[in-house]
């Protein structure tokens, strides 16, 4: 019985039955058991097993079959023997969470850090499926315009292929993992037969040991999966998948823009406080400067008056000293200008003597010079087998300059040669 499917308003149960062959489901069947049935048959499993009649368990059944034209067969249980242990969906389930803590990877998943802002979503679903959809529609169409990279990586969600299609793609999802920030598994719903697969061992390895989050969103709301364990996270439909990504913008952004109001307002109290102080600084200012330059006016009328009449005394009395210091000069200047003239003769025929000396040597030195001079040019360098090698028009002085490919002008004493470096030593 894969699914008792209890209706609490009525009593009555509609379970699944299910039969698998080597881990796949062959065969299911819907049943009927009505309310005073169950009521018996909950009470006996209460008291031999100590737990109530409930989904994934194998049972031996009494039953009786019935035909309707309006309704069909109808399998109608009677009576359930309590003696059965837990069904092999349920076995299988149990047996895959032994084995994953056992090698102690069950909860590895959940260990991983979710980035920040997790943007770039690698999507494992059907494109055709109605909770892909749903996933798309939320998170595309998001009010705060939330910008998500997501690229669909196609597979079989159910039946017997599917945990080979899931890890077809999670294989090819790692060679591209630097694109992803987490990977997504969308189902649509469906019956929790369907959802067999996600109990299967090799699936809930993969997940548990995959190197980003695996969130997962196979959309129902009983029996929660291995795959779903060991997820990083796990959301009851696709829309509340996409929810949960959106929350996470969520819980970025709203303290940014929280920091931003705060940041604004303080912004404005300051400017408004520092534009109130900077008026008063300015009425102080002008106050000050105005008594200021008052106060220099008066001492400036002052100073000028008093430095006018000095300037005349002064004036006066250096008018005075002028009129005897000319007498002075006049006389004494005769007596120099005779003195000087002799000076000035005997000192020009000195420097006449001294200077031709010196310009005899200088023009000694300069002739030596010239010759050097002569022997060191270009020209006459280039003669004596020397070159000179240029790249980009400046000479090249050190290897490190140059570098293969690189085209070099060569001047020699009668030309110039072009050359390319083919190697360096």
């Amino acid at each position: 019985m894969s699914k008792l499917n209890h209706y609490t308003h009525s009593g009555h149960c509609y379970p699944d039955l299910v039969e698998k062959k080597d881990g796949k489901v062959i065969a299911q069947l819907r049943s009927n058991l009505w309310r005073d049935d169950y009521i018996k048959i909950n009470r006996t499993f209460q008291s031999v097993l100590k737990e109530p009649l409930k989904d994934g368990i194998k049972i031996l059944f009494l039953a009786r079959i019935s035909f309707s034209p309006a309704y069909g067969l109808a399998l109608r249980i009677i009576d359930i023997d309590p003696s059965y242990t837990l069904g092999d969906l349920e076995k299988e389930k149990q047996e895959t969470i032994r084995r994953l803590k056992e090698e102690g990877i069950f909860g590895m998943n959940k260990t991983l850090q979710l980035p920040l802002l997790p943007q770039r979503i690698a999507i494992v679903s059907v494109e055709t499926s109605k909770g892909y959809a749903d996933f798309l529609k939320v998170i595309d169409a998001n009010e705060w315009n939330y910008k998500f990279f997501h690229l669909l990586f196609p597979a079989l969600l159910q039946g017997e292929k599917a945990v080979e299609s899931i890890n077809n793609q999670l294989d090819r999802i790692k060679k591209v993992i630097k694109h992803f920030d987490v990977v997504a598994i969308i189902r649509g719903g469906g019956g929790d037969i369907g959802l067999s697969c996600y109990n299967h061992y090799q699936l809930a390895r993969e997940i548990a040991l995959f190197p980003i989050p695996v969130i997962t969103g196979i959309g129902h709301a009983t029996n929660e999966t291995v795959t779903e364990m060991v997820s990083f996270a796990n959301a009851i439909t696709p829309t509340k998948m996409a929810e949960y990504l959106l929350q996470k913008f969520h819980n970025f952004s709203v303290p940014v823009q929280k920091a931003e109001e705060r940041i604004v307002d303080k912004s404005r109290r300051i400017i408004t406080e520092e534009k109130t102080k900077f008026r008063s600084e300015i009425k102080l200012f002008r106050s000050v400067t105005q008594n200021i330059l008052i106060e220099n006016k008066n001492s400036l009328k002052e100073r000028v008056q008093s430095l006018s009449r000095q300037s005349r005394f002064l004036f006066r009395n250096e008018r005075e000293s002028l009129a005897t210091i000319k007498q002075g000069i006049g006389k004494g200047s005769g007596i120099l200008i005779v003195s000087g003239e002799q000076a000035i003769n005997q000192a020009m025929e000195k420097f006449f003597n001294r200077s031709l000396l010196f310009l005899k040597e200088r023009n000694v030195d300069l002739i030596n010079i010239e010759k050097n001079i002569g022997n060191m040019s270009p020209e006459n360098v280039l003669k004596r087998g020397y070159s000179i090698t240029r790249l980009n028009g400046k000479a090249i002085k050190s290897i490190g300059k140059v570098k293969e490919g690189d085209s070099l002008k060569t001047a020699v004493f009668d030309g110039q040669i072009t050359s390319k470096v083919e190697s360096l030593e």
